[in-house]
């Protein structure tokens, strides 16, 4: 049954509602906080991507710097109110604990990847946990995906895809060289049946040719004695 204490039952499964997360299960969180997002509005999703948006307008020598607010037009106010509407979702969608580790974020954005770093670590924190994880047979593969592709922007499943692929080259590469294995043993145990039967054969010749001398010796050794 479920209690109050239920991150499900506080958040009812609702469309409404955010995902609760209360430390536990980031992975899934996540990907339900992502979809939640989107669904409420996908601008609102590529503020938490790419930052607040800022209305910019020209100096003096024609650089861009931020926009007064008193300055801004409908269209900016509605998308710079992006941000804070993206902020409300998250800080809803967090326990007590987890909305004072992000209270200081001053963006959706810098909300989003604190979590991500607490949670999943820093780009090399994951680039280690992989090498780790690999197979030693596998290391050579990974290095040349780091040179081919920057793994801080290499989506995971691409990542996993490629490993998977070569995987099943491995896989490959192996029955292959089983089946040489196996042709290279019989072909030798072939050899071998030939040789034993030519050594066979020239240990009867060697046995026919002892028999004959010994003969001829003995019929010597008769001749001799007759002689005497």
């Amino acid at each position: 049954m479920a209690t109050h204490n239920d991150s499900t039952f506080r958040e009812g499964q609702s469309t409404i509602r955010p995902p609760f997360f209360d430390d536990n299960d980031y992975p899934y969180w996540k990907t339900r906080m992502r979809i939640y997002l989107q669904a409420l509005d996908y601008e609102i999703w590529e503020i938490v991507c790419d930052g607040p948006f800022m209305p910019l307008t020209k100096n003096e020598v024609g650089e861009d710097i931020p926009k007064p607010s008193r300055e801004w037009n409908e269209l900016e106010k509605r998308k710079a109110s992006l941000n804070s509407k993206a902020m409300n979702a998250l800080f809803c969608a967090l326990d007590k604990k987890e909305f004072h580790r992000v209270s200081s974020c001053e963006s959706a954005n810098k909300i989003w990847h604190k979590l991500e770093v607490v949670y999943e670590g820093t780009n090399q924190v994951k680039e280690s946990k992989i090498s780790r994880s690999l197979p030693k047979e596998w290391r050579q593969k990974k290095t040349a995906i780091e040179e081919a592709k920057d793994l801080n922007i290499l989506p995971i499943d691409d990542l996993i895809g490629s490993l998977i692929s070569y995987e099943e080259d491995l896989a490959a590469e192996r029955s292959n060289e089983e089946k040489k294995k196996s042709i290279a043993l019989k072909a030798s145990k072939h050899e071998s049946d030939e040789e034993s039967e030519l050594d066979e054969e020239e240990m009867d010749m060697l046995a026919r040719r002892f028999r004959k001398l010994f003969k001829k010796s003995g019929e010597r050794r008769k001749f001799r004695d007759l002689k005497k």
